[in-house]
């Protein structure tokens, strides 16, 4: 019994079987409150479920100005990473990638640190700093909750 828990507990992470034609009702009735929307130039919206802090995915379903699913991405990857560019505006940022595990003052108290969290080999994370509103720089860090796990891991 505690399988199936643990199994039902999880069900509504990812969108799974959500095809093109649902109703964004029945999104919602499968993942919850979505944790944001951005509207696009055509009336439809893109619903954003991201999974952090702790989770590794942010999935963007893109739905049509009648409310319809037209399909759905984790986005939070390394080619999506890999895009942004210097200058890019931060609604942008969140449009694209949705809102980050860790938001924190940029360096020398300078804008925003965004910081992302995804599925790596290396236990990275992607990080955008933000200066008036829009992209200054954006790399790859060791993610500080792999870190602490080597500081506090026994020697072998």
């Amino acid at each position: 019994i505690g399988a199936a828990l643990v199994v039902a507990s999880c069900a509504g992470y990812s969108p799974g079987d959500i095809r093109a034609g649902a109703s964004e009702s029945d999104v919602r009735a499968r993942m919850g409150q979505p944790t944001g929307r951005h509207a696009l130039p055509d009336g439809g919206s893109k619903v954003e479920y991201a999974r952090g802090p702790m989770g590794k995915h942010t999935y963007m379903i893109d739905v049509d100005a009648a409310g319809r699913v037209r399909g759905w991405e984790q986005v939070l990857t390394e080619p999506r990473f890999d895009a942004v560019a210097i200058a890019e505006p931060q609604a942008e940022i969140r449009q694209q990638l949705g809102r980050p595990s860790e938001t924190r003052v940029g360096w020398r108290g300078v804008g925003q640190v965004w910081s992302y969290r995804y599925e790596s080999l290396f236990c990275r994370w992607f990080q955008v700093w933000l200066v008036d509103g829009s992209v200054r720089e954006a790399a790859y860090a060791i993610d500080p909750m792999c870190d602490e796990h080597r500081r506090f891991s026994p020697p072998a």
